[in-house]
């Protein structure tokens, strides 16, 4: 795995501030087109550095494919998006779909173990990879000259991906040591798997991306293979390609290479509907550590993309108010919480999970600060909420969130990785290619009477689970770890 395995909910708070302490279709065969112009993203200030246009087509086989010329340099991401993630697998086999990313570098009939990002580094070029709850991506930043290239190694890959059992239990040995690494030696990794794991009752979001430990013990190069046969499916799978292209001539290599791929249906999934909780849920998790931590987790509606849904104004309106609790340095929380002669907090974040295939949270995070309690801080990060419940936001923190949310989607567009990773995201979630436009225009029309309401709404102890680390003594016989041997970033 190449991201760590933080709860997507979470990450961005971990990164900022626990990590430093502490993720041929044939040509005559009919071909679905969708075109959709993807207009710049402005606000008073800002401007992209180029308007662009996403171009979307449904191979015969069911494969999507979505490209995005931007010629600014000779350069492309070519990405292979598989709408399977961790939530995607059964009891007894969690970590599966990451197991499965790795063994994808471990060759085909015509490609050698390990060969792969050799080829792709001898093109000039990088790849990696990454598993997430909802979908699993691999990608590959090349010389746009190279795109043919990799857009058959990658065909390949996907269709006739194949290894020997000894090489899978040597990988599994692996990833193994890289749950150790990134999880069981990180007291914040280790409560929020307990967090997610209490949160979450039917959910599959309760299992841990990297897979439980007692079931990578457990697993065998059939389960791997099996969850590859049942979901690496033409269907099931999307290429993304941004850079210096043209959409024609991309749009003839796909169906090249991967439109020839046979079609299959994809499996139908079952929901598994959260049942309604009906009481707080509070864990104290001990640990080794330095500092306490506390983790308010609130069950909230997630965007479901539908015009005029309440939920989705309510998700929308949820984010605004994370932004104004911790979108900027001195907003809210860092006011209220780490400044001043009586702070309580030496860190407090916020968080909503705007959407996913599974069910969102809003996060409260904080830590302690010295002489002060976990509980404390619990108290501390629900007056704050309160606050905005009782008195509502003023329009100068709804304008400046705002303005921000604008300003970093439009300077995101100067990565053409992440312009590949946004189309990718979207389409794993079921979105159309222009979602991040719609996105910030339905973000831009929330109100301040909306943020008070959610405020209002969904931060009862009905809706909570709470998780505070509790500190250990370190284990002084423990010896520090280092990356395992074919570890990849």
């Amino acid at each position: 795995m190449k991201r760590p395995t933080l709860p997507a909910h979470t990450f961005r708070f971990v990164k900022r501030y626990l990590l430093p302490t502490v993720m041929a279709m044939a040509i005559t065969l009919p071909v679905v087109a969708q075109t959709v112009t993807a207009s710049a993203v402005t606000s008073p200030g800002f401007a992209p550095a180029e308007t662009a246009r996403a171009h979307q087509f449904t191979l015969a086989n069911g494969m999507t494919l979505i490209v995005k010329p931007d010629r600014r340099a000779p350069t492309a991401v070519h990405m292979l998006w598989v709408r399977v993630g961790a939530m995607d697998e059964v009891d007894g086999t969690s970590g599966v779909a990451h197991v499965l990313e790795h063994m994808m570098f471990k060759g085909t009939p015509s490609v050698p173990a390990g060969e792969f990002s050799r080829r792709v580094a001898a093109l000039g070029g990088r790849d990696n990879a990454f598993t997430s709850r909802d979908y699993t991506g691999y990608y590959q930043m090349i010389p746009a000259q190279r795109l043919e290239d990799v857009m058959r190694l990658e065909s390949d890959r996907f269709a006739h991906n194949q290894w020997p059992d000894d090489e899978f239990k040597k990988e599994l040995e692996v990833v193994k040591e890289e749950r150790r690494l990134r999880t069981e030696d990180n007291p914040i990794a280790l409560m929020n798997e307990a967090l997610n794991a209490t949160v979450f009752e039917a959910s599959p979001y309760r299992r841990p991306i990297v897979g439980w430990m007692s079931d990578l013990d457990a697993m065998t190069a059939t389960d791997a293979r099996a969850f590859y046969q049942r979901w690496y499916l033409p269907a099931n799978a999307a290429v993304v390609v941004a850079g210096d292209v043209d959409v024609a001539q991309v749009r003839a290599l796909a169906e090249k290479y991967y439109g020839s791929l046979p079609a299959r249906a994809v499996p139908e999934r079952k929901p598994r509907m959260e049942p309604v909780q009906s009481g707080i849920k509070r864990i104290a998790f001990k640990a080794p550590a330095e500092q306490a931590n506390v983790t308010l987790a609130f069950k909230v509606p997630s965007m479901q993309w539908r015009e005029g849904s309440q939920d989705d104004t309510d998700a929308l309106a949820l984010t605004v108010l994370a932004a104004v609790l911790d979108r900027y340095q001195g907003a809210r929380l860092e006011r209220a919480l780490t400044q001043g002669p009586d702070h309580v907090a030496d860190n407090a974040g916020a968080d909503n999970g705007l959407w996913g295939r599974g069910p969102q949270l809003f996060m409260l995070i904080g830590v302690p600060t010295q002489g002060k309690t976990a509980d404390q801080v619990e108290q501390a990060l629900r007056a704050q909420v309160r606050r905005v419940a009782n008195e509502g936001i003023t329009e100068a923190e709804l304008a400046r969130v705002k303005t921000q949310w604008v300003a970093s989607e439009v300077y995101k567009l100067d990565s053409l990785f992440n312009q590949a990773r946004e189309l990718g995201t979207q389409w794993a979630q079921g979105l159309p290619v222009d979602a991040g436009e719609v996105l910030v225009q339905r973000l831009r029309a929330v109100t301040a009477d909306q943020v008070k309401a959610v405020a209002t709404k969904y931060f009862g102890d009905d809706q909570l689970t709470v998780a505070q680390l509790v500190p250990q003594p370190p284990d002084k016989n423990r010896k520090p770890r280092a990356l395992p041997a074919g570890f990849r970033h």
